[in-house]
């Protein structure tokens, strides 16, 4: 058996007292049943002189150590940071911890600083930099996405977002603050899960205006694994909004998933809306790439086909489908026969060439799905109807026509479709301007455009015919070389 050998020394603080205990530890070594005079007692195996001396020796150092001791306990004694401080410190009791902690969690929730939606100091730059929306909030940026802003997160410190924000015409009047999830605000309401918040300077209801505002949320959902929103909360301006149009609507669900639309004016507390997660977009598409944006389009276009079941039909690869998608009222053609009467001419000489003449204000969003996946040439006024154009098949052509006076007064908006185009991988192949009609009567160039804004476009015969004869021979130039080159990788 292994020798253990100890010679330990305890001294026991007890009532600023002390005792000595020395053990002296003993050798066992089993050795034909045998012990053996353990060598941690000296005195047992030396002389008795040298015994003498090791005692003696011993009990001067035990003095002078006890004595130390004696010193160091009367200073600990006299010092304000006293034992039982100590003994109070570490043993209180759990109550007054909870009351402690509680003191701190209201000091939190009553430091909660609310601001207004709208910031109007930044009402001549509304969309520049951090907007006018959330305006003392900075925006995160990830690669190639559209700028936004996260909640709980690093920038937002492990806030939470919180609205007070029921007015719907009024945005200063609406108002947001950052609090911890442990400390919310008093008679606040949390919502569990994710909250999409969009903010748009435009609206929802318009086609253009309400895909622009939506695209970065597609986008974001695609991006982080189709993570669904439990519910959206709408804004323009800062003011609250509790609609999308059918088409936006449509859209947003087939690309997305179910969409709940919160309205804060009801949501069942007399306080504010707290969300467990939130996303927030202010910018549109703002910052995203163009290949992101094609990406995001090219998803967008899959998803509403098969949400409206439309499936891709066979037929003769040089066809060539050309629609006509026409507006009723502002910028409508002025003789709408005669314009259509000019492409189904055209149309008729060439092979395989058919002309289709459609309403965009009488067909359903899934109508319009599926008459797009049948187009090949897009012909159609400027307005918001010509959003559809993303739901053809890309390297698809568009033609677009503007009354007279956009192009010296409506500024760079009036480009809109074409860069949408690029964006979605289409071919824009040019305006026509109608050139002809009333004079303004204005000098202010704002009052001009209103004029302008909403009036018929004319036409022009000759103009038009050679348009579309162009247009034609160069769409079934590319067909016939899409199919030439099928046909060589089959054999």
């Amino acid at each position: 058996m292994q020798n253990i050998n100890s010679f330990v020394v305890v001294y026991i603080l007890n009532n600023h007292s002390f005792h000595l205990y020395i053990l002296i530890c003993s050798m066992m070594e089993q050795n034909s049943k045998s012990f053996a005079i353990p060598r941690c007692i000296p005195f047992l195996s030396h002389s008795h002189s040298s015994s003498i001396y090791f005692i003696t020796t011993f009990a001067t150092l035990l003095v002078l150590v006890l004595l130390q001791i004696q010193v160091l306990t009367s200073s600990v004694s006299t010092c304000s940071l006293s034992w039982p401080f100590f003994d109070q410190a570490l043993h209180r009791d759990e109550s007054s911890i909870h009351t402690d902690l509680g003191r701190a969690r209201s000091m939190l929730r009553d430091s909660v600083t609310f601001l207004p939606l709208k910031d109007l100091r930044f009402a001549n730059e509304p969309m520049s930099g951090h907007t006018w929306f959330m305006s003392s909030m900075n925006d995160t940026f990830e690669g190639d996405e559209t700028q936004h802003l996260h909640f709980p997160s690093e920038a937002s410190k492990g806030r939470l977002l919180c609205l007070s924000a029921g007015d719907t015409s009024d945005g200063t009047k609406n108002l947001y603050a950052l609090a911890w999830p442990e400390a919310l605000p008093h008679d606040a309401t949390l919502f569990p899960g994710l909250t999409f918040v969009s903010d748009t300077y435009y609206d929802y209801g318009n086609l253009w205006h309400g895909t622009s505002a939506i695209l970065p949320f597609v986008s974001w959902h695609q991006k982080k694994e189709c993570a669904v929103p439990d519910r959206w909360v709408l804004f323009h301006w800062g003011e609250l909004r509790t609609s999308m149009g059918a088409w936006v609507h449509n859209l947003t669900r087939a690309a997305i998933g179910e969409v709940r639309i919160e309205d804060l004016r009801g949501h069942g507390g007399a306080g504010p809306a707290c969300f467990e997660k939130a996303v927030v977009f202010r910018h549109n598409e703002g910052a995203m790439k163009k290949q992101r944006r094609r990406e995001v389009y090219d998803m967008m276009r899959c998803k509403a086909r098969a949400y409206c079941g439309v499936t891709r039909a066979i037929m003769d690869p040089k066809a060539i489908r050309m629609t006509l998608l026409l507006r009723l009222g502002s910028r409508s053609f002025k003789n709408e026969s005669t314009v259509i009467r000019i492409f189904e001419k055209e149309c008729a000489n060439v092979d395989g060439c058919v002309v289709k003449v459609s309403w965009g204000n009488n067909m359903t969003f899934c109508d319009q799905v599926k008459l797009m996946s049948e187009t090949d040439i897009l012909v159609s006024p400027h307005g918001c109807q010509l959003t559809n154009l993303f739901l053809m098949d890309k390297n698809s052509s568009v033609m677009e026509f503007y009354p007279k006076g956009w192009q010296e007064l409506a500024g760079v908006g009036q480009y809109i479709y074409s860069w949408m185009a690029n964006w979605a991988g289409m071919q824009h192949k040019g305006s026509w301007r109608d050139p002809h009609g009333e004079e303004c009567p204005h000098t202010d160039k704002l009052a001009c455009f209103l004029f302008y804004k909403d009036a018929q476009i004319g036409h022009d015969e000759a103009r038009f015919a050679d348009w579309a004869a162009k247009v034609l021979g160069e769409v079934k130039e590319m067909k016939s070389s899409v199919a030439s080159r099928g046909n060589t990788s089959k054999s």
